[in-house]
């Protein structure tokens, strides 16, 4: 009887070993330094126009659009600010609103409830406590309705060119983590992270310039690292 043959086996596939793609060393101190000062350089070389996208003609005007740009875009704040404006001019004006005539106003630029609250509380104390004016203080302006950090920063900076802190969006946030200038996520940890790295005077126009990066080729999505000018020296261009 004749032996049966083992069936054969397929020979195995030598498979490619993967490598891990490596991020690049993290840079601290001076090093992140200059690495933040050359960035910066580059930016402001390539937007040299970059400026407070929100349409504003005083202090005023910009703590309100501000408030009103939170999960919104500026291009649809913009829209919308005209005919606020025409129908409530000033801080006084606004305060004699009543709620439902600025959230008729004010709908599309989403949570307008909860804005319109703000907006009307933050032109009666205005009136009430600071005599119809803006304040320029840091601490006057984040006890007002609506207005936290971030807001009273862009007030300070755009409106009384005041450099006291670093504005923190969610285009700065995420640049901020893709330059490698810090790991937090937290906007005033960002922020603290940010401001040892530039020079005071320009605290105001870093967010500017960050915003436009982010807004016209580091989108949060699909970053144009190939026509970045940033790309040979942003450490996630290289991952």
């Amino acid at each position: 009887m004749a032996a049966k043959k083992s069936p054969r086996t397929a020979p195995k596939r030598k498979t490619a070993k993967k490598t891990a793609t490596r991020r690049p060393a993290r840079l601290r101190g001076e090093a992140l330094r200059a690495h933040a000062l050359e960035i910066q350089r580059r930016l402001t070389a390539t937007y040299p126009d970059a400026h407070c996208e929100l349409t504003h003609r005083n202090p005023f005007e910009l703590a309100v659009a501000t408030v009103l740009s939170a999960q919104c875009t500026d291009a649809r704040v913009n829209m919308v600010t005209p005919e606020l404006f025409r129908r409530w001019p000033t801080p006084q004006a606004l305060a004699q609103a009543s709620l439902e005539e600025i959230e008729a106003v004010i709908k599309s630029t989403g949570f307008y409830r909860n804005k319109a609250k703000s907006i009307l509380g933050l032109a009666r104390q205005v009136v009430a406590e600071h005599g119809g004016e803006i304040p320029t203080e840091m601490d006057a302006l984040v006890r007002l309705p609506g207005i936290g950090r971030k807001t009273a920063n862009v007030v300070l900076g755009n409106a009384f060119c005041r450099n006291e802190g670093i504005v923190v969006d969610t285009h700065v946030a995420r640049l901020s983590a893709r330059f490698g200038f810090t790991r937090e996520s937290d906007p005033v940890k960002i922020e603290q992270a940010l401001i040892p790295l530039f020079p005071r005077e320009s605290w105001t126009q870093l967010s500017h310039l960050m915003i436009w990066h982010g807004r016209r080729t580091c989108a949060a999505l699909r970053p144009r690292c190939g026509e970045c000018v940033l790309a040979d020296c942003c450490p996630s261009a290289a991952l």
